[in-house]
């Protein structure tokens, strides 16, 4: 039975997102949607949502997007079988019969709620009727009338459908002498036509008799029945069947398996229910929604029909960016304004990339291609992705297209560009409660170039506030440390942190710095001609600027004066420092 669940399709930006990841994939679900955030385009992030974006998003009014740090393929993008749970007071006839008609071999027995009490299978069935000694089965298992007039097909003659059978054991009634010796009050007996034994039955205090072969109940026995409190069944079937039938009216949850039950999420990965199957010889197993109800089951077949996670990528195309399990999710699209990476998909996708500023003015300008107008809301969030990305048009990246898009959708959500960057810049700045390493990763990118991996990790302090706190922050934290791209840097190899400085003056070149010894003064490494340094930049120790409008600069933070960023890039040795620098200074987007 196929799983009929909406299956979304997720709009996601990078690891450790940013106002335009995030804003960007607002903004292209509510487009692709045709003017709605809900539907079958959902924006998600791929991490915590920052300062700078949590004030765009309270100032706006539009809630922050689910978490989805991992796209790897769950129970969830599976074929679900939709069997439903049964309840504990079934037979094992009604069971067996439904195994039957609908072709499966376990079955989960649930409560009113839904919620999983356990589970049965046809072997748990078949083993219970092995057991042909046990004819105390009915009374352990406290077993309903009702179960025996519908496994027995009976007819209710004298006493009450509520009844249980709490006492007794099964009995047959052949001859009155042998049923006087066997027959104990509290007992259940079968008996035929014969009148001397149903009789003796109710004489013999049994608290029920069934009368096989479809006979007729004589009014003497309906009357001694009614005044002995014995409840009188009649069944068609002769006495061999009824003997045969009678145990099996005995309800499931008597036989049912609780303890150790192996059942899955449908948030469980399918790598993770891969291991537990293989490991045991259940064939079916039970499936458990998102609050812990029971929603159906799958078997090792299921795994064969995979519905891989459709996904669109925003404002990145970096393996080493993007979530986990991106390699067995469908990609198709990518919508980013970095350079080209290394990602693969498994067929064509639509990938539009602009040399602009930021993503959310490639959105804008599709926006306009559809002729659909965003609403303040979501002009809102493409302006603020701007203005983060762009410093407010001051970065190096920034392209009149992105400030014309900034002019027109600030217009569209009613914001004056510079009080509003303002107010943004000032409360991503806010330090209040985080440490140095925080502030370097909040919004940290891995990089690769051949065998090099890096990282690049930035901080943006727009206001004389912000930059004031961050320098005395840095102060106190006394020396630089870098931060490697993936983890910590392998025993014996050096983990490098480079300034790159970033001025207004059009003339300024970054520069990369030697780092300071005992004795030495700061200075830039010589270039070669084409740019190149001639040496390499090894950095252990904390740098100092040496151009003059750097002077007091500190990783991971902006630098006195015009300078509005600072970036702090950091690697494991054995690559060559420059060469990842001169990289980095094309493949990162502020």
């Amino acid at each position: 039975m196929a799983n009929n669940t909406v299956r979304h399709i997720n709009i996601i930006g990078h690891q450790n997102p940013d106002t335009d990841s995030i804003c960007s994939a607002l903004a292209y679900a509510w487009l692709k949607n045709r003017g709605s955030l809900t539907g079958l385009y959902e924006a998600r992030r791929a991490g915590h949502v920052n300062r700078e974006t949590r004030f765009v998003l309270q100032h706006f009014g539009v809630e922050p997007p689910r978490l989805c740090t991992d796209v790897s393929p769950q129970i969830k993008d599976i074929d679900i079988r939709k069997q439903a749970g049964i309840d504990g007071e079934m037979s094992l006839r009604a069971a067996w019969n439904l195994m039957r008609d609908v072709e499966i071999d376990t079955l989960c027995i649930v409560d009113g709620d839904n919620e999983l009490q356990g589970l049965i299978t046809i072997k748990d069935i078949a083993d219970a009727n092995m057991d042909l000694f046990d004819t105390a089965v009915l009374a352990a298992a406290n077993t309903r009338c009702t179960n025996l007039l519908e496994t027995l097909e009976a007819e209710l003659v004298v006493g009450s459908a509520d009844a249980h059978i709490d006492s007794g054991n099964i009995c047959i009634g052949t001859s009155p002498e042998i049923m006087e010796e066997l027959v104990k009050p509290g007992d259940l007996v079968l008996v035929s036509n014969r009148y001397e034994t149903q009789m003796c039955a109710i004489d013999c205090g049994a608290q029920a008799i069934v009368v096989c072969c479809g006979s007729a109940v004589p009014r003497t026995i309906v009357a001694r029945a009614q005044e002995k409190g014995c409840a009188v069944l009649a069944t068609p079937y002769d006495t061999y069947a009824a003997a045969r039938l009678i145990s099996t009216a005995a309800p499931v949850r008597h036989f049912m398996r609780t303890k150790e039950l192996l059942k899955f999420s449908v948030n469980t990965p399918i790598e993770d229910a891969k291991k537990v199957m293989a490991s045991v010889r259940h064939r079916y197993f039970p499936i458990l929604d998102e609050n812990g109800k029971y929603c159906g089951v799958v078997s090792r077949r299921n795994l064969l029909n995979l519905h891989r996670k459709q996904v669109i990528l925003v404002d990145h195309n970096e393996r080493t960016q993007a979530v986990d399990g991106l390699e067995q999710a469908d990609i198709l699209e990518i919508i980013d304004h970095h350079r080209i990476g290394s990602l693969e998909t498994t067929g064509p996708v639509y990938f539009r990339n602009v040399p602009v500023g930021c993503t959310a003015t490639i959105l804008y300008q599709m926006y306009g291609e559809q002729g659909l107008t965003p609403s303040r809301e979501i002009a809102g969030l493409l302006l603020s992705a701007i203005l983060s990305d762009t410093l407010v048009f001051r970065s190096p990246t920034s392209t009149p297209q992105d400030e014309a898009a900034a002019r027109a959708l600030a217009a569209l959500a009613g914001e004056d560009i510079q009080s509003y960057a303002e107010q943004m810049f000032e409360a991503g700045a806010d330090l209040t409660g985080r440490t140095a390493e925080d502030v370097f990763s909040s919004d940290f990118k891995a990089f690769s170039r051949g065998d090099v991996k890096f990282g690049v990790g930035q901080s943006t302090y727009m206001t004389d506030k912000s930059r004031a706190a961050a320098e005395h922050r840095e102060r106190r934290r006394g020396a630089c440390a870098a931060v490697p791209a993936r983890g910590e840097p392998p025993r014996g190899s050096a983990a490098d942190l480079l300034h790159v400085h970033r001025h207004e003056d059009p003339e300024h070149r970054s520069d990369v710095l030697r780092p300071q010894r005992r004795g030495d003064h700061p200075r830039c490494l010589p270039r070669r001609a084409g740019g190149e340094h001639s040496q390499t930049a090894r950095c252990r120790q904390p740098q100092e600027a040496a151009h003059p409008a750097a002077a007091g600069s500190f990783a991971g933070a902006a630098v006195r004066g015009k300078c509005p960023r600072s970036r702090a890039i950091g690697r494991q040795a054995g690559a060559d420092t420059e060469s990842a620098l001169m990289n980095t200074k094309t493949d990162a987007q502020p």
